[in-house]
């Protein structure tokens, strides 16, 4: 029996085709079991001491940098517990100083109880988890994710939440 060339081309190319779809199937095991790195976007932050429990008056900030030397951050007693707050009262909260909007120093006003950008007026508030309340940035102020350890009245940084500005990933 004699077979065209179009014949074997048409025979051995879906045979291969199929092959190659099935190899790529996973099987049950695979399916369930999912790479443990597959899709991370969370980095391992460093863990810095930040300021101890008595160091820190309420409405007065505490100056730092997180997660290097070239992030500037600040350390808020707020007084009351607020969203994200740390601490025995939850009422500790940090966060960069670098406005979303073009990177500024911004600076806490103790009368409005809010960051200020001094360059395009932007404000951000503290108290709610640093949102954005005017201006021209369109972003929250990037959060410092805090511990605290009651055995020695230390408040430790562990992450940050939001990008810093001006970067591609919060850790260089």
């Amino acid at each position: 029996m004699s077979i065209s060339r179009r014949q074997f081309l048409k025979a051995t190319g879906g045979a291969a085709a199929g092959l190659s779809v099935a190899g790529n199937v996973p099987g049950p095991a695979q399916a369930a079991s999912p790479p443990a790195d597959l899709g991370r976007t969370a980095l391992p932050f460093p863990t810095r001491p930040v300021a101890r429990l008595a160091q820190l008056q309420v409405n007065i900030p505490l100056a730092f940098s997180y997660p290097d030397a070239a992030s500037p951050c600040a350390v808020i007693k707020m007084g009351a517990p607020v969203p994200g707050g740390a601490g025995p009262d939850h009422d500790v909260v940090a966060y960069s100083t670098l406005c979303t909007h073009m990177g500024c120093p911004v600076a806490y006003d103790a009368k409005a109880r809010t960051f200020k950008c001094p360059c395009h007026f932007s404000i951000f508030d503290p108290e709610k988890s640093g949102q954005m309340v005017s201006g021209q940035a369109t972003e929250n102020l990037p959060r410092v994710q805090l511990e605290y350890n009651a055995s020695d009245g230390t408040f430790r940084a562990v992450g940050v939440e939001g990008l810093i500005y001006g970067r591609q990933a919060n850790l260089l």
